[in-house]
C-alpha cells in the first residue's frame, strides 16, 4: 500500500482549494455579546467577545497506573466523579465548556446582562468553588475509598477571542477559542503549582479591590509576553483566597 498517491493528493488539494474559497468569501467576524451556541455558527465563522479564559489541568495524572482494565476502570470512575461536577459548575456560573482534554478542561466566560460583579470575579469565583466541592465532596469519596486525591491548577485570562467553529459542515466539527488571551491562560500552567490558581494581569485587574488587596499574590513577569503599546511585562498573579464555612 502507497502511502501517498497522486490522486489522494490532487483530492487533497481540491478540497483545500474548495474550503479556502469558502474561508476567504466569509463575512467578516462579528462582534457579540454572548456566547454563541455552536449550532448557531457556521462552519469557518465566529463571534468576538471579551471573555475570561479557563484552564483546569489535573496534576501528574498520567502518572497514574492505568495498564490493566481494572486500572482503565478505576482512572474512568474519577474522570466522571471529577469532571461531571467541575462541568457542572462551570455551567453555574454562567460559563462555557470548550472542551475537555482527557485530564483537563478549557471553558470562557462573559459578562451576561444582569451581572453585578465582573466577569473575572465571576470566573475566579468559579474556580473557588471547584476547590471547595473537591476538597469536601470529591476527594473524600476517593480517599475512603482508598484512591489518591485529585490534585489540579485552574489558569485564567481575560481579553478579547474570537468564538469560532472549525472542522467538516457534516462531520467533525467544534468550536474554539483563538486568540492571545487563550494562548496566555494555556501556557500559564507551565508556572503553575497544584492546588493553585493563576490569573493573568488582566483578571487580577477586573477583580474588586478587597479581593486584590486580600487574596491576589504577585507571581512573575517573567512570563514571555509583553503588552504591545508599551513593550512592558505581562505578570502572572496567584489567587491565594478559598471559600470555607460558613458559607452563606
Amino acid at each position: 500500500m502507497e502511502y501517498l498517491t497522486k490522486a489522494y493528493r490532487d483530492k487533497q488539494l481540491a478540497r483545500t482549494l474548495t474550503a479556502l474559497d469558502k474561508i476567504v468569501n466569509r463575512q467578516p467576524v462579528a462582534p457579540g455579546r454572548v456566547i454563541p451556541a455552536a449550532e448557531d455558527i457556521p462552519i469557518y465563522d465566529g463571534r468576538r467577545l471579551d471573555a475570561t479564559v479557563m484552564f483546569l489541568d489535573i496534576s501528574s495524572f498520567s502518572q497514574r497506573p492505568g495498564w490493566t482494565s481494572q486500572e482503565q476502570e478505576q482512572l474512568l470512575r474519577i474522570l466522571s466523579l471529577f469532571f461531571t461536577e467541575m462541568v457542572r459548575i462551570v455551567d453555574d456560573f454562567g460559563g462555557e465548556v470548550e472542551k475537555n482534554t482527557g485530564d483537563g478542561l478549557m471553558a470562557y466566560f462573559v459578562k451576561g446582562p444582569q451581572d453585578t460583579v465582573s466577569v473575572q470575579a465571576r470566573a475566579v469565583a468559579a474556580a473557588l468553588t471547584m476547590f471547595y466541592a473537591a476538597d469536601n465532596f470529591i476527594n473524600p469519596i476517593l480517599v475512603r475509598s482508598g484512591i489518591e486525591r485529585v490534585r489540579f491548577r485552574i489558569c485564567m485570562d481575560h481579553g478579547p477571542i474570537t468564538i469560532a467553529k472549525v472542522g467538516l459542515p457534516r462531520g467533525f466539527n467544534g468550536i474554539v477559542a483563538i486568540g492571545t488571551t487563550a494562548n496566555i491562560a494555556s501556557k500559564m500552567l507551565v508556572s503553575a503549582d497544584p492546588d493553585s490558581i493563576l490569573i493573568g494581569e488582566k483578571v487580577a485587574q477586573g477583580l474588586p479591590q478587597s479581593w486584590r488587596d486580600q487574596w491576589v499574590k504577585f507571581k512573575t513577569t517573567d512570563t514571555g509576553w509583553f503588552y504591545r503599546d508599551t513593550g512592558a511585562s505581562y505578570s502572572y498573579w496567584e489567587y491565594i483566597g478559598r471559600w470555607k464555612e460558613p458559607l452563606v
